[in-house]
């Protein structure tokens, strides 16, 4: 697993994916804005927008295009992961979910080849094993990565887009959310831990940011696939599951003539499994406008 971890994990703030870990550099060294968007037609004619988004950006990035500023306009509802980010329960309910005593130490629960970079990550974010003597292994994840994060999630797509919109629809709760991961298996949570760890490591996340400033589908699609092909139940249960649950609410929303802007994290838009090819595949016209 790399950077493009983070851009599947979609709780802004405390996760990866959904979303990227962005660096500070300054901005001028950010190419011109293109982030891939598409135009989706109904069979029957009704027209919406997908857009993939990253949760954490750094200050003074610019990602908006007259395109998208278009479809922003022309369309009748946002469409986001999750539609009150700053909902106060979902701090409350992370520590409860990730609570359990007795866990053992943190290096411990990844394989001995894997553990020199969960050591690392665990020195860069000022923590260690006896932080997560309480912590499971999916919620430390999400804790480290958000310490060594740069990034700021005040800065991510999706904040920005609710900020300002009229109507917003959220495909899933914080709760809902969460207990995805709460519910993941001892061994796909260290997958997680050791790919956050690795994340880290390889220090991509600036490569995988450019890409998405760029529109590199391509490139955006490789890094998924390299991230989540080593674990069948994180792409099962992070990706495709929720995918195709999202799949039938914005198809209901497109063909009842909603127009609405589908504003997710990236890797959720992407690749053979991602909401683009879906609808493809439902007999929606899709066309990349961006």
């Amino acid at each position: 697993m790399i950077a493009a971890l983070r851009i599947l994990l979609s709780l802004a703030g405390a996760l990866w994916l959904a979303s990227c870990s962005a660096s500070s550099a300054p901005e001028e060294d950010w190419p011109a804005p293109s982030p891939a968007l598409w135009e989706v037609t109904s069979p029957g004619g009704q027209t919406g927008w997908v857009f993939g988004t990253v949760h954490a950006l750094p200050d003074d990035l610019e990602w908006r295009t007259s395109t998208l500023e278009d479809a922003i306009a022309t369309s009748g509802v946002l469409v986001v992961e999750i539609a009150d980010l700053d909902d106060p329960s979902g701090a409350a309910l992370f520590a409860d979910l990730s609570e359990t005593p007795g866990q053992p130490p943190l290096s411990s629960r990844v394989d001995d080849d894997e553990r020199a970079d969960l050591l690392v990550l665990m020195e860069d974010a000022d923590m260690e094993d006896s932080d997560f003597s309480r912590i499971e292994s999916w919620a430390a994840a999400m804790m480290l990565s958000s310490q060594v994060r740069s990034g700021g999630p005040r800065n991510g797509v999706d904040r920005a887009l609710t900020r300002e919109a009229a109507e917003v629809i959220g495909l899933e709760t914080i709760s809902g959310q969460l207990s995805l991961f709460d519910g993941l298996s001892n061994e796909a949570q260290a997958d997680l831990l050791h790919g956050v760890a690795l994340s880290h490591a390889a220090n991509t996340s600036q490569q995988v940011l450019r890409a998405w400033l760029t529109g590199d589908e391509a490139q955006l699609i490789a890094h998924v696939n390299q991230s989540l092909d080593v674990s069948r139940e994180l792409r099962r249960v992070l990706l495709t599951e929720r995918n195709a649950r999202w799949l039938e609410d914005i198809v209901e929303l497109v063909e009842r003539g909603r127009r609405p802007l589908v504003a997710v994290g990236a890797g959720h838009v992407i690749g053979e499994d991602g909401l683009v090819a879906l609808l493809q595949a439902r007999g929606f016209e899709v066309r990349r406008i961006e």
